[in-house]
């Protein structure tokens, strides 16, 4: 077993009942990589305040935390508090690092940026890297990460790394590993019920409503698709930014009976509208391992979803769901005095007729809910530990002979 066992994030740590928590989907995994290590340190940024119906408790005792200020390059003020923050960051990650049997990484992101220079002067410790976001080599992506894809996947600079990332892509490095993640059990199979497939038919949005996820371009193609002659709802869960933008175009269009907003939901409450829904739709613009789209597929949902990221890969190139030709960010206009969404026109075609003659084919249907059923069910949770105790175990020989180190304490 790993005995001292790093993770450097730029995930927002805070106290909660007296103990550490975070982003509930960041914590979740972390509980999987934290039950097959001895002691662990987290490197993040803490904060008094959080959003903590998004947060958990880490489900072990809560590792050795060392705060280190957050940062961003978004204004001219942030930038010069970076100046001053970067070295004081970069010192503290090389002293843990110093100190750790194991070193594992979050990127993309600023400290993992910071963590990817710093991880250079320790060659021979083991590591990995779990690269959360897009690792497309042609997307295009802010310059930070791409120079943090361009150190992880050098073999020369980064060694005796695995560097995890969504996806099976082409001319990579011995440093690159395809890797997934997971949200269900092997027991919750037998819970999936076999879908029928019969108007009306029920879509599913489940995200951020942050302008990334481009929810409105899922309103929009529902709209089309109802003046079309299809009839069918939308429920959209979660929460964001962008709820009262959207709500006032579903108002604007006479769209309140056919788009539902349903907040944040567990995902006790998630399975259930899986459990019920026809398709589930995801237009977004950027995604790592796009999980409202795996979890959809795992009940049987059919994806339907834009060529962003590993999801060609996960829909078999359109074979078990369909992939968006035509995604562009919606458009505002002045209505009223207020800005409004505006529904182009002609730019759905080739979208609105694969999905509907696919509506159209009751066993085309069941076949591709089916078939997305079969690919997602192979990424459960039990699996997912799996891979992680396969990859901690590789390192073993390493670790195994360096002394333990203290007990767990927390720090705030």
């Amino acid at each position: 077993m790993t005995k001292n066992f790093l993770v450097l994030t730029h995930v927002i740590h805070h106290s909660g009942g007296g103990k550490l928590m975070a982003y509930a989907p960041y914590v979740r995994e972390m509980n999987m990589w934290f039950k097959n290590v001895g002691k662990t340190t987290v490197v993040a940024p803490f904060s008094g305040k959080g959003t903590f119906a998004k947060e958990e408790i880490y489900e072990t005792a809560s590792p050795d935390f060392k705060t280190i200020p957050s940062f961003d390059l978004l204004s001219l003020k942030n930038s010069l508090k970076a100046v001053f923050n970067i070295p004081v960051i970069a010192i503290r990650i090389f002293q843990e690092m110093s100190r750790a049997d194991y070193l594992h990484l979050r990127c993309p992101g600023n400290v993992g940026l910071i963590a990817c220079f710093c991880q250079l002067f320790f060659p021979k410790k083991p590591k990995s890297a779990k690269y959360a976001g897009n690792w497309d080599p042609e997307a295009d992506q802010p310059w930070s990460y791409k120079l943090q894809k361009w150190i992880l996947k050098n073999s020369f600079l980064t060694r005796n790394m695995a560097v995890l990332v969504y996806g099976d892509w082409p001319r990579q490095t011995a440093n690159v590993r395809p890797f997934f993640t997971a949200s269900f059990s092997e027991n919750e199979i037998k819970e999936v019920r076999k879908k029928t497939f019969a108007e009306p038919f029920t879509f599913l949005f489940v995200g951020n409503l942050v302008a990334g996820k481009q929810a409105i371009e899922a309103i929009r193609l529902i709209k089309e698709l109802i003046e079309d002659g299809s009839p069918g709802t939308l429920e959209i869960y979660g929460d964001g930014p962008e709820r009262e933008k959207l709500e006032d175009f579903c108002k604007a269009n006479e769209l309140i009976d056919m788009v539902s907003f349903k907040g944040n939901k567990s995902l006790e409450e998630l399975k259930e509208a899986y459990q019920r829904a026809h398709f589930v739709i995801l237009p977004s613009r950027s995604e790592g391992w796009p999980k409202a789209v795996a979890e959809g597929m795992f009940f049987g949902c059919i994806p339907i979803a834009s060529r962003v990221s590993c999801v060609p890969w996960m829909l078999d190139y359109g074979k078990r769901g369909v992939l968006l030709q035509n995604i562009s960010q919606g458009q505002q206009i002045i209505v009223n005095g207020s800005k409004q969404w505006a529904v182009g026109s002609g730019q759905w075609a080739e979208d609105l007729e694969k999905i509907s003659m696919l509506m159209n084919d009751p066993e085309e249907m069941q076949r591709m809910s089916k078939a997305a059923k079969e690919w997602s069910q192979q990424y459960t949770l039990e699996k997912f530990e799996a891979a992680i105790q396969g990859l901690l175990g590789k390192q073993q020989q390493t670790t195994d002979n360096k002394p333990n180190s203290a007990r767990i304490t927390t720090h705030r």
